[in-house]
């Protein structure tokens, strides 16, 4: 399978690290050019040099601002008015007891995970279907389907992206463009092993806290091992694609079977 995205623009939110950077890798590597976003221009350019040592010939642009706030989106609109990928992987998260969550925080995640990537489908599906062809994903989690008990407002963010990547693909029903969500599961970024330390003994190596966060958190995943970025990159790479031409409104698994179900 040859995945070409020559003369294709993209811009994937948050790619400084971890997913993100992935993923803006992985579009990279099939010929699409890039804008690398992140809050300041020094982790923008950090984050541009690797993946310029992965992809020597990565065609990439700067796209630096504060994606939560409309001036910040209305900063990377004015430098990319028009893309053909748009990849809404921004987001944060963090284990806070349920009855703890203040307004103010509801409202952060809220801004951040969600209404950030429907600002920016907002500016781009018109264009995309004038031109007949697009591509808008949202990089949702498992957390969507099974809420974690020890973050239920980033689950409730997650759920949104799935209403929200349906919603919106019926606004592009027809016009060659396609909306989707990515569940992606469990996945070994730094900030997960921040996270993953946060809930198991700090003085053990990295390994064995990985298999008792794995054992004690997310027993129920097949895989019984983080997912590594790039494999979440390889689907999104893929439904970016022309071969992705028939998936649409679609919530596409690659959560190493962690949720429970036979059906997304």
């Amino acid at each position: 399978m040859h995945i070409d995205l020559t003369g294709k623009t993209a811009l994937v939110t948050g790619s400084t690290q971890g997913i993100g950077a992935a993923i803006a890798a992985g579009l990279a590597r099939s010929g699409a050019r890039v804008a690398v976003n992140g809050r300041g221009d020094a982790s923008v350019s950090a984050a541009m040099d690797r993946i310029r040592a992965d992809v020597p010939d990565a065609d990439l642009v700067a796209a630096p601002a504060d994606l939560g706030t409309e001036e910040g989106a209305d900063r990377v609109l004015r430098k990319l008015p028009q893309v053909d990928i748009l990849v809404n992987n921004l987001g944060i998260f963090g284990a806070v007891p349920a009855l703890e969550i203040s307004d103010a925080e509801w409202r952060r995640y809220f801004e951040i995970n969600v209404l950030a990537a429907i600002r920016l489908t907002r500016a781009y599906l018109p264009g995309m279907r004038e031109r007949s062809w697009g591509r808008i994903q949202y990089i949702a989690s498992d957390s969507a389907i099974v809420i974690p008990a020890e973050m239920i407002h980033y689950g409730m963010s997650k759920t949104a992206l799935l209403a929200v990547s349906r919603g919106f693909a019926k606004e592009a029903a027809g016009s060659g463009v396609t909306v989707n969500s990515v569940i992606a599961g469990p996945t070994h970024t730094g900030g997960v092993e921040d996270f993953v330390y946060q809930l198991v003994d700090r003085d053990l190596p990295w390994e064995e806290a990985q298999r008792a966060f794995m054992r004690e958190h997310r027993p129920q995943s097949l895989l019984q091992r983080l997912i590594e970025p790039e494999e979440i990159a390889n689907l999104v790479v893929y439904l970016s694609s022309p071969l992705a031409s028939a998936t649409t409104g679609a919530a596409v698994r690659v959560d190493g079977g962690y949720v429970d179900s036979i059906v997304p």
